[in-house]
């Protein structure tokens, strides 16, 4: 117990929001991601399915892995739409989360190696193959929201999550506990209906996602869903604005708080969307050089510009 506080405590100094401790076990919801991507529902992104194999075991990433320490890092910051203006979604107005996140984990991995030389780490962000949702569960962090989010009833759902396998065996935390009872906010707000319930579950259908269409969908997008996509140009932020967890309250001031993370608080200027049309490669480089919207390519901007432009 000991180990495990002066564990968190570490993880807290270098600026981790949340932090907890679950054992190693296959992931709970290993099953039912299995049958959402059985029936297609990931759409496109093939490498979800084809990582579910590595995703049953943690220990398919660290075979020496006795213990899994979840992290969270705020990154909510106010984000008014701007007419005309490209808008993008809170978790990638900064810097690239996976470098901050890696970073932050690969100084933590350091400490722990002080502490105990013989060990053996590995930090995952979420492009590693590992369901860190279920971990971070397992860990305490937050309970599953309708939207399929992690959510926290004192902080909200505005976390990035981390995760990093290690030999050493802490003390466990027991799983957090909440839901979100008759509430149905997201669900309604969804532009797209993207948030579905199947045999008495709640997932989201990516191939109707805002956030999948502006950032991993290659080619054209159904006019149907084109005009649902209104002024989101990368990525959707709408299940969580309306989210109720994510609102502070006079008697919970600490909920959603704003992200103190200098990388994410440092915030891009973009073109405005008739510039991001006709948008060079040259300047598109140079534009999303540390930034998360360069996942969705040159060619995907454009396309979700003229989106944008057509919708005005």
């Amino acid at each position: 117990m000991e180990a495990s506080q002066e564990l968190k405590h570490q993880a807290q100094a270098l600026g981790f929001d949340l932090v907890g401790i679950c054992s190693i076990q296959t992931p709970p919801h290993w099953q039912a991601y299995t049958d959402w991507t059985d029936k297609g529902a990931h759409a496109s992104m093939a490498y979800l399915k084809d990582h579910i194999p590595l995703k049953q075991d943690p220990r398919n990433l660290l075979p020496t892995a006795q213990s899994i320490i979840a992290v969270a890092l705020n990154y909510n910051q106010t984000n008014p739409p701007q007419p005309g203006y490209p808008r993008i979604a809170r978790y990638a107005l900064g810097r690239d989360y996976h470098k901050v996140l890696r970073a932050k984990l690969k100084r933590l991995q350091a400490w722990l190696q002080i502490q105990r030389p013989d060990s053996q780490h590995r930090a995952c962000v979420d492009s590693a193959p590992i369901m860190e949702r279920d971990f971070a569960n397992l860990a305490g962090l937050g309970w599953f929201g309708k939207n399929t989010m992690l959510i926290n009833s004192q902080r909200g759902s505005w976390f990035f999550l981390g995760i990093l396998l290690t030999s050493i065996e802490f003390q466990p935390d027991p799983p957090a506990i909440g839901g979100c009872g008759t509430c149905r906010a997201c669900i309604d707000a969804c532009p797209t209906g993207a948030i579905v319930q199947e045999e008495g579950k709640w997932q989201v259908d990516a191939r109707r996602c805002i956030s999948y269409l502006t950032i991993e969908h290659d080619g054209e997008i159904e006019p149907e869903l084109a005009q649902k996509m209104g002024d989101w140009t990368f990525g959707c932020d709408v299940c969580q604005e309306v989210c109720p967890f994510n609102h502070p309250r006079d008697s919970q001031p600490l909920r959603a708080p704003k992200s103190k993370e200098p990388d994410f608080l440092k915030k891009k200027t973009w073109p405005s969307l008739k510039e991001l049309v006709v948008l060079n490669e040259k300047d598109w480089d140079q534009l999303t050089q540390g930034s998360p919207v360069r996942r969705t390519g040159i060619a995907g901007i454009k396309r979700n510009a003229h989106i944008n432009l057509d919708n005005m």
